[in-house]
């Protein structure tokens, strides 16, 4: 079985709540993520704790890309 990634997005400036999302894959510096109808950049990725069984529980800082 695959590792699930409980993701925590935080928006740099808070102009967007941001949200706690399930990946299947872990994010990387410079990806671009869709949260709602915005579209971010992942500027900081941070592991909370140690991945339990099959979840791995990341903290993970965006950054708006102007339109």
């Amino acid at each position: 079985m695959s590792t699930i990634y409980k993701v925590s997005y935080v928006v740099q400036g808070g102009d967007h709540p941001g949200a706690i999302l399930n990946e299947d894959k872990k994010p990387e510096l410079g990806q671009r993520v869709t949260l709602g109808s915005n579209v971010f950049e992942v500027v900081e990725i941070v592991d909370l704790m140690p991945a339990r069984g099959d979840f791995s529980f990341l903290h993970v800082t965006v950054k708006s890309i102007p339109s």
